[in-house]
């Protein structure tokens, strides 16, 4: 199937993907004064003592704001609001079908951090969390910063944390698969983006000591003074042996490659330089930074995308509505890293020892088991948190 001309189509058809339904019903004058006025106004009231009523009396507890400013949508750029609004439409449907979480889109007409920020605060009030997408790093730092310093309730760059825990969790099987250790690999991440940087930070929070973070300029290491702050403050927890070169210097003898940069950067040669049986993670979409057939032939073990026509698709879908799903349940104010690293290995659990094998390290996006999962693991972890309200 071409899914381009097939998308174009059924976008078309569809006229949007998702809409709007009623869960009142409104069948007679009775219903029409319970629902509206004059019977509205008694939970207005109540809400008005105590506001957090809201989240009993309105569809707010299962409300998510998805959020961009169209800056960096997909392997497509900067594209403007206008054009990024059929991924937050799907994006929105994604929660739905697998979270059952009400996502809406908002595609602000800004680019300013400033304005982003006092916007999303604005309309808070509507919504049970915030999930930030497809904003361009650096700004998409500080957007998530200032808005969990304001706000009460979760918010998510789903670029970045998605990403992460995802990877996360094809980690935790691919080590179950290899007897390997997190902390004695050598990890080099390539895409020093929102993505990159989130899981360069998972995987030294649970051990990784020895991860190289690549850029479109080269190995981050301190010798270079075109580093924005994020990537510079990264060194302290990166490039230990302070490695300078290219992108093939980072992996000689490295076990794992972890690519969310481009597509083609990573040459048969450059597998071959790796250590024995390397993991090879090329999740740029829509088209990989190796191919699976290509790395496996160059003696990669494991192979993952983030494409669903390839084994092994790590791709956010497979995290963000049981995320959110979890943490809506239990009212969370924020989602810690403790609770990104529950959801991980919730993830990794979902297979099976009996299925797991090099070819199936995650389970189905389409699996409806994983976000119940997931949800369940991301709310304990809350409430043992102490950031869990209900």
């Amino acid at each position: 199937m071409n899914y381009q001309e097939e998308a174009l189509r059924r976008h078309h058809d569809w006229h949007g993907k998702f809409e709007i339904t009623a869960r009142a019903p409104l069948a007679n004058k009775d219903d029409l004064s319970t629902a509206y006025t004059p019977g509205v106004a008694e939970p207005c009231r109540r809400i008005h003592a105590n506001r957090e009523l809201v989240f009993e009396y309105t569809r707010r507890w299962n409300l998510v704001a998805v959020v961009t400013d169209g800056s960096a949508v997909l392997g497509l750029g900067n594209i403007g609001p206008d054009a990024a609004y059929p991924v937050m439409e799907g994006k929105a449907i994604l929660f739905k079908s697998f979270g059952d979480v009400d996502g809406f889109p908002i595609c602000l007409a800004t680019q300013d951090v400033d304005k982003i920020v006092e916007t999303v605060c604005m309309i808070a009030p509507t919504f049970g969390g915030i999930n930030l997408e497809d904003i361009s790093a650096p700004r998409c730092f500080a957007v998530e910063e200032r808005l969990v310093a304001a706000l009460d309730i979760p918010v998510f760059h789903d670029d970045q944390h998605g990403t992460a825990v995802v990877t996360l969790a094809a980690m935790f099987n691919a080590l179950r698969l290899t007897g390997a250790a997190l902390g004695a690999l050598r990890i080099v991440i390539n895409g020093s983006g929102a993505a990159g940087i989130a899981i360069a930070k998972l995987l030294h929070l649970l051990g990784a000591r020895q991860i190289v973070l690549v850029d479109s300029k080269g190995i981050v290491q301190r010798d270079r003074t075109d580093l924005n702050a994020m990537k510079r403050a990264m060194l302290a927890s990166t490039n230990p042996n302070h490695l300078h070169g290219d992108l093939a210097t980072a992996l000689r003898g490295a076990h794992v490659f972890i690519g969310v940069s481009v597509a083609n950067l990573v040459s048969p040669e450059m597998v071959r330089s790796m250590a024995a049986n390397p993991m090879i993670f090329a999740m740029a979409n829509p088209d990989p930074e190796i191919l699976p057939e290509v790395a496996r032939a160059a003696g990669a073990r494991i192979v993952g995308t983030g494409r669903s026509d390839f084994p092994n698709q790590i791709n956010n879908v497979l995290g963000f509505p049981g995320i959110f799903r979890g943490a809506l349940d239990v009212r969370a104010r924020r989602i810690t890293d403790a609770m990104k690293v529950a959801a991980a290995r919730a993830l990794a659990a979902c297979v099976p020892d009996n299925a797991l094998r090099e070819e199936f390290i995650l389970p189905s996006p389409l699996d409806r088991t994983v976000a119940p999962a997931v949800a369940a693991a991301v709310a304990a972890a809350a409430r043992k948190e102490g950031v869990a309200r209900a």
